[in-house]
């Protein structure tokens, strides 16, 4: 069995930074996974705009030939991965982000489940960075539900950390949607209803970045609230196949919002991040307050037309600054 692994550059195109060189941070740690990168069948990048001699930099820093898909202006984040995925030759396709930062063990760890001719999809486990802001926005950001397959399975996955069996991802990919990053929990949804199941293996953990700045780290999470209006029809699907809840503006959004508040003060203590206790844990429920507060504004905003559902461009994830970017 044949296994591919498409990492795309999306959050690398924001801001002042250069593409080739936040792709060598990551590059530096795939390299060292257990499972070694000239085992895959292929290992494609999708990018728009790395020169020559930052694409043979990049092949000497992963020590493999990578296969360099380019693309136009107009390729957004998951159309990216929809090619990326086109061009992978392997039976088994794994699809990442280059603004993570993958556990040494996380290759390894997506692809061994595959090893059972019956699983379809992997999820592995994201997380924001360790810290007080990392553990509350990870409650709220990379939350997994329980799927009716039981345990080890999840409902949900996140599309910087997910693997699919090649026929799989080709009768269900990423659609259009008008959304910042919420693709992936309607695709989620199409599997649920398809019922295909997804291995959930929080082993392979991968570490998403924040945004390069406090300016742009407040405009994610508005964008954040501003996908709740845009999905609020779908989320009844995981009830029912035919079921759309009604938006009626911002009303329906918010609530589901304050309902996903209380799913993240539960999920506290629950993500392999540090154990929060005490006047910790408090800090870290209010910090999750303090976001939830953010994206209900971008709800809001979605619910009376005055947010577009798209970003101009993109955010920029290129530092290495912990207070921010870890």
């Amino acid at each position: 069995m044949k296994h591919s692994l498409v990492l795309e550059t999306h959050n690398l195109e924001g801001g002042d930074g250069d593409i080739a060189s936040g792709l060598e941070r990551v590059l530096a740690r795939l390299a060292s996974q257990t499972y070694p990168l000239d085992k895959l069948a292929d290992f494609v990048i999708t990018h728009r705009g790395v020169d020559a001699k930052g694409r043979a930099k990049c092949d000497e820093i992963a020590g493999v030939k990578i296969h360099w898909l380019e693309l136009g202006d107009d390729v957004g984040y998951y159309e990216a991965k929809n090619r990326g995925f086109d061009v992978a030759k392997g039976d088994v396709v794994v699809l990442a982000d280059a603004d993570c930062w993958p556990d040494p063990d996380w290759l390894e760890a997506m692809l061994a489940p595959f090893a059972d001719a019956s699983v379809r999809a992997v999820a592995g486990r994201t997380t924001y960075r360790r810290d007080l802001l990392g553990t509350a926005a990870s409650t709220i950001d990379f939350m997994y539900f329980p799927s009716p397959h039981g345990a080890g399975f999840t409902r949900n996955f996140y599309a910087n950390n997910v693997a699919f069996r090649r026929d799989v991802f080709d009768k269900h990919r990423f659609g259009e949607h008008e959304m910042y990053r919420g693709h992936c929990a309607v695709l989620g949804l199409d599997l649920h209803n398809a019922r295909i199941p997804i291995h959930f293996v929080p082993a392979a953990r991968t570490i998403h970045r924040f945004p390069d700045s406090l300016k742009e780290l407040v405009q994610l999470r508005l964008m954040r609230g501003r996908d709740t209006y845009e999905l609020t029809p779908e989320l009844g699907r995981s009830l029912s196949s035919s079921l759309k809840l009604p938006r009626l503006g911002p009303v329906v959004p918010l609530a589901v919002l304050g309902i996903r508040f209380g799913f993240s003060l539960r999920s506290i203590n629950r993500q392999q991040m540090p154990i929060a206790r005490g006047l910790k844990k408090l800090a870290v429920a209010g910090a999750v307050a303090a976001i939830s507060a953010v994206d209900a504004v971008g709800a809001l905003a979605g619910g009376l037309r005055l947010m577009a559902a798209k970003p101009e461009a993109a955010l920029s994830y290129h530092g290495e600054d912990q207070k921010i970017a870890a």
